[in-house]
């Protein structure tokens, strides 16, 4: 609140967001303007935007790689994700271990805390892993439509800035590495994780999912196993250093009317969504829930 609404005045005031925008760390800011009804001088101010209602259940305020740790401690033998396409049955603690060995290697290839990784590929265990696993590492997963084309590719990949891309290789008449070597020529001759292309100049790194494995990619196993030491130490560093509030996935919107439009979201945001969900629907642990819609 601007200064000048101190506390006792005797003004009535008319107030409106004129717009709002967020910043590259993903916080939302509104641009506010207060109109005085006494015929005094309006006033405009720039300020954080945080709303929080009053709910017969608290927030949660963890961020998504802590509560990934809690449920694996809790839950370490009871099955978290089961794939029969891909024979896929792993339990909370299997999951975990994976999910932190993706994480140390995303941190061997460079990638460091805020940066963008796009993941573009149907429903499979190693999407899951990419969403953990990015959390975990402070990168900011950005969703990429498995039904894009060629132009809405590049549009959103070049809009958000990705580093990385973790991609399947085809699927069905959509094949993937096709038209990424077509939109990065520059792919084929590229040293793995050292891409330099002229129409994406901020990706690195192409990850591909399945095979046949292609020229200037590396496979996603391999990532997982780049990993050591030093870059575990430093997942527990980020862990402790990871905000709720910090931005932790982009979603772009259909673009019906225009280009599709990014939006962020936070650990907050997304653990809160799952979690009220989950209670309306009075889920518990016991529960299955199959997931037949692209993630």
């Amino acid at each position: 609140m601007p200064a000048s609404m101190r506390r006792g005045e005797r003004h009535r005031y008319f107030i409106f967001s004129r717009r709002g925008w967020t910043d590259r760390a993903g916080r939302f800011y509104a641009n506010v303007h207060i109109t005085r009804f006494d015929g005094g001088a309006d006033l405009t101010e720039n300020a954080a935007s945080y709303v929080c209602g009053v709910a017969d259940a608290p927030l949660l305020g963890d961020t998504i790689g802590h509560s990934l740790d809690q449920a694996a401690r809790r839950w370490a033998d009871r099955e978290a994700l089961v794939s029969p396409s891909h024979g896929v049955r792993w339990t909370w603690k299997e999951l975990n271990e994976q999910v932190d060995a993706l994480a140390a290697g995303f941190l061997a290839l460079g990638l460091e805390r805020g940066a963008r990784i796009g993941v573009w590929s149907l429903n499979r265990p190693e999407w899951t892993l990419t969403q953990f696993a990015a959390a975990k590492a402070g990168l900011i997963l950005v969703t990429i439509n498995p039904a894009y084309r060629l132009s809405e590719l590049e549009f959103a990949t070049a809009k958000v800035g990705c580093a990385a891309v973790v991609t399947a290789t085809a699927f069905k008449t959509s094949n993937y590495m096709e038209m990424l070597n077509m939109l990065m020529p520059e792919l084929a001759k590229a040293r793995p994780g050292d891409l330099h292309a002229a129409r994406l100049p901020q990706l690195r790194a192409v990850i591909q999912v399945g095979g046949p494995i292609f020229p200037g990619t590396l496979p996603f196993e391999e990532v997982a196993r780049m990993g050591g030491a030093r870059h575990r130490d430093t997942l527990a560093t980020l862990a402790k250093a990871l905000q709720f509030d910090d931005p932790v996935n982009i979603q772009f919107t259909s673009g019906t009317t225009g280009s599709p439009k990014g939006v962020t979201l936070t650990h907050h945001n997304i653990l809160n969504n799952g979690y009220f969900v989950g209670r309306a629907m009075r889920l518990t642990e016991q529960d299955r829930i199959c997931i037949p819609v692209p993630l």
